[in-house]
């Protein structure tokens, strides 16, 4: 299973999007991948609500009646979170990258690719499962730290260099 699920949720949304891109390249539409970026953005995002709010409908009892396992689970994510950020976006301002590069490079170095955790987790050990907790809890940590971080990033913009204009 662990392969199955690696086929279903890399191997072919990687291979879709690179037989997407190569067609619009070949076909010299290159600006039609925004194009269909841009209308596939509200579906992407419905889905990945429904996905959360069914999750969280799943777990909310195993939530509850698990206080402390949560609290395992989320304090470590917390610390490593906001730790990771906060080593990447202060090494990116003492080699003084530009705040589009900085912002961006934090951000992906503390995320935790919890959508891509979820499916897999589910797959191979199933909706009721220890797994699945861990993910589920990772993904209400994960948010509202991320926005957090976004939030920090915007009002510290001026640490940064502007970027070089080409």
């Amino acid at each position: 299973t662990l392969f199955a699920s690696v086929f279903v949720f890399v191997v072919i949304p990687l291979g879709a999007g690179v037989l997407t891109h190569r067609h619009f390249i070949e076909s010299d539409r290159p600006e039609s991948i925004d194009k269909l970026a841009n209308r596939l953005k509200p579906a992407s995002i419905v889905g990945l609500l429904l996905t959360v709010i069914l999750l969280f409908g799943f777990q909310a009892e195993t939530i509850i009646a698990n206080p402390i396992r949560v609290a395992l689970i989320a304090v470590p994510l917390l610390i490593q979170s906001y730790g990771i950020f906060a080593i990447a976006y202060a090494l990116a301002r003492a080699l003084k990258l530009p705040f589009n590069v900085a912002a961006p490079a934090a951000m992906i170095g503390t995320s935790n690719f919890f959508e891509l955790a979820v499916a897999v987790a589910i797959s191979l050990f199933g909706l009721s499962s220890g797994a699945a907790l861990a993910t589920v809890v990772g993904v209400l940590i994960e948010v509202p730290v991320m926005l957090s971080l976004v939030a920090f990033a915007n009002r510290t913009r001026d640490w940064f260099p502007e970027a070089a204009h080409a």
